[in-house]
């Protein structure tokens, strides 16, 4: 029963795929918090690791969900001077991979500060910003 629980739990969880995100962006010298929609890679990944390990040696398979294909968008920053610009990536696919910490955030960051539950922690007046064609506020790329 233990082998095909696991199984099944597997296919339960949510796989690793493309999920909206909203980051938000505040600069000291900007009059707004510029909150831009986009997509960043989320969800499970199988990982293992022996219990056998002084048997047969490390066996450890660790694998995060990652970008498989990413566009980087750029929007300007409302109310700031000098036309400041932020640039943000934009998940296409996602795959499980090796998490390549040179161009990559592969730990969990616990702020409780991001958006939870439709608030933001922002000081000052939100922007939207969307990253598609057709929203309002849509990021035309540089």
């Amino acid at each position: 029963l233990s082998p095909m629980l696991s199984q099944v739990t597997c296919f339960s969880l949510p796989m690793c795929v493309p999920s909206d995100f909203t980051l938000f962006v505040e600069e000291p010298e900007c009059n707004f918090c510029v909150a831009i929609n986009t997509t960043i890679c989320m969800g499970y990944c199988r990982t293992k690791d022996s219990i056998v390990r002084d048997e047969v040696g490390p066996l450890l398979n660790q694998k995060s969900c990652t970008y498989e294909k990413v566009e980087y968008h750029t929007a300007r920053l409302p109310g700031c001077a000098d036309n400041a610009v932020f640039t943000y990536p934009v998940a296409l696919s996602c795959h499980c991979g090796v998490c390549r910490t040179e161009n990559h955030e592969c730990a969990h960051r616990n702020n409780p500060g991001l958006q939870r539950l439709g608030q933001s922690s922002c000081t000052k007046p939100v922007w939207h910003i969307y990253p598609y064609l057709g929203q309002s506020d849509y990021s035309i790329p540089f």
